[in-house]
C-alpha cells in the first residue's frame, strides 16, 4: 500500500496502523487527541504525529483528559449560542422575528382599541335608539352599529414601523442606525 502523506484513512485502517483498535480512535478524536477530517476520516500523517506526542506527554490522567474534552465542548456549545443570538437579534431587528413579549404587547394593544370602541357603543346609540320605538328597528340599528366597529376593526393593520420603534426602545437601539448600500459610496 503506497502512503500520501496528505492520505485520508478510515478509523478502521488509522487504528491497525497505530495498533489499537477503532473505537479507541474515536475516544481519541472525541478527547480531541487527534483530529477527524470529515465524518470518521483522518488525514494519516496528522493523526499519527498527534498520536506520538500524545504517547511522548507526560501521563495525563484521564480525569483530566476529560475535563479538557469538556471544556472544549463547552467552549463549542458557547460559540454556537452567541451566533445564533446574532442571528435572531438581527431577524428581529430586520422584522422577520418577533419576541412573544412584543406579540402580547401589540395583541393588547389590539384588545385595548377593541375595548375602546365597544365601551363607545352604549353612548353613540344611547339617544337614537331611544328614540326608536320597535324593537326590530333597535335591533336593526345596534347590528349596524356593531357592523361599523366591525369594519374598523377589519382596517386594523400590523405596523411594521411601529414594532421596529417597539424593538429598538427594548434593545436600547435608538441610536444605531442601519446603513444602506448608497452610504458606501460616500
Amino acid at each position: 500500500m503506497d502512503f500520501d502523506v496528505g492520505m485520508e484513512v478510515n478509523a478502521a485502517v488509522l487504528a491497525a496502523l497505530l495498533g489499537l483498535t477503532a473505537r479507541h480512535v474515536q475516544r481519541l478524536a472525541q478527547d480531541g487527541i487527534i483530529v477527524a477530517h470529515g465524518r470518521g476520516k483522518y488525514l494519516l500523517s496528522d493523526s499519527v504525529q498527534r498520536y506520538i506526542e500524545h504517547r511522548a506527554r507526560p501521563d495525563v490522567d484521564k480525569d483530566t483528559l476529560v475535563a479538557e474534552s469538556k471544556l472544549r465542548d463547552a467552549d463549542v456549545s458557547i460559540k454556537q449560542a452567541k451566533a445564533i443570538k446574532t442571528v435572531l437579534e438581527a431577524k428581529e431587528l430586520q422584522g422577520k422575528m418577533h419576541r412573544s413579549e412584543d406579540v402580547a404587547d401589540m395583541t393588547s394593544d389590539l384588545v385595548y382599541t377593541i375595548r375602546g370602541m365597544l365601551l363607545a357603543l352604549p353612548g353613540r346609540l344611547a339617544i337614537d335608539a331611544a328614540n326608536l320605538t320597535d324593537p326590530v328597528e333597535v335591533s336593526v340599528f345596534i347590528r349596524e352599529e356593531v357592523y361599523v366597529i366591525m369594519k374598523e376593526l377589519a382596517g386594523y393593520k400590523y405596523d411594521p414601523a411601529k414594532y421596529d420603534e417597539r424593538v429598538r426602545q427594548r434593545m436600547s437601539w435608538d441610536n444605531i442606525l442601519i446603513e444602506d448600500d448608497s452610504d458606501e459610496d460616500r
